[in-house]
């Protein structure tokens, strides 16, 4: 029986939507994490009776064939890039892009990934880094006599040394922009790569246009509702047990005709 297969694919479907939803709801807590939503496709149809054959010599034709259905599959995880609330930390090296962009990365192999998570911490050299201590980019060093940093809206970092009046400026933090943003792959870590869904970087001073800003002190929490997950959550459970409710009774028709005699 189809029902079967189809009722199966639906069961697998509706378990990859509660694992997108349970790794929602596990990052609840997850500097700059952005959700993600399981969409689906329907799979192919079988034609028993064409849309519009003729249905005699005369030339009449069928308003309505016969398709049956064959299930549901998977069609993406698709990650949501609406930004997350800013929530004030006041540490110095914390930052938060409110607007498009992300911070820039670079990793042990030379690469560079992208990150929304800024928060941020100085190496023993004085360069901004990354909890993993992977260098932001473009690198630059915070002088070992800074008494303070301040970062501006555009990027700006300048450290205010002793005996000096005026504040040094000591480097510019850019931002990376993507024609889609969804598209970039997720290494983990709240870090992202270039892939030839997203296209490639743009890379730009904050506040350009089109350019989100730099907020100091501040960091972008996770994008993930749990009033709107826990609904999701109990719509994909409840479709779940539809599923297997589907395969009980083909099983129980079986069970009929097998004892047929």
């Amino acid at each position: 029986m189809r029902s079967l297969s189809t009722a199966a694919s639906g069961m697998q479907a509706q378990q990859t939507n509660v694992e997108t939803i349970s790794n929602n709801i596990a990052n609840l807590s997850t500097t700059g994490f952005k959700r993600q939503r399981a969409e689906f496709q329907d799979l192919l149809y079988q034609d028993q009776r064409r849309d519009g054959a003729q249905s005699s010599d005369a030339g009449t034709i069928v308003p309505a064939g016969i398709q049956i259905g064959l299930g549901v599959r998977t069609a993406s995880t698709l990650r949501i890039t609406e930004q997350g609330n800013l929530t004030q930390t006041s540490a110095t090296t914390d930052l938060a892009i409110q607007g498009k962009g992300f911070f820039q990365v670079q990793l042990p192999d030379g690469t560079t990934a992208y990150t929304r998570d800024g928060s941020f911490n100085l190496s023993p050299t004085g360069q901004i880094v990354t909890k993993d201590g992977y260098t932001v980019l473009p690198a630059l060093t915070i002088p070992a006599t800074a008494t303070s940093i301040a970062i501006s809206p555009s990027g700006q970092v300048q450290a205010s040394i002793p005996g000096q009046t005026t504040p040094q400026i000591v480097g510019q933090i850019s931002l990376a922009t993507f024609q889609n943003e969804a598209g970039l792959s997720a290494l983990g870590s709240n870090l992202f790569q270039v892939s030839a869904a997203s296209g490639n970087a743009t890379v730009a001073v904050a506040g350009s246009v089109g350019v989100g800003t730099v907020l100091q002190g501040f960091v972008e929490t996770s994008n993930v509702n749990p009033v709107t997950e826990i609904t999701s959550l109990i719509e994909a459970q409840r479709a779940y047990e539809m599923n297997s409710k589907v395969i009980t009774a083909s099983d129980q028709m079986l069970q009929t005709v097998g004892q047929l005699r």
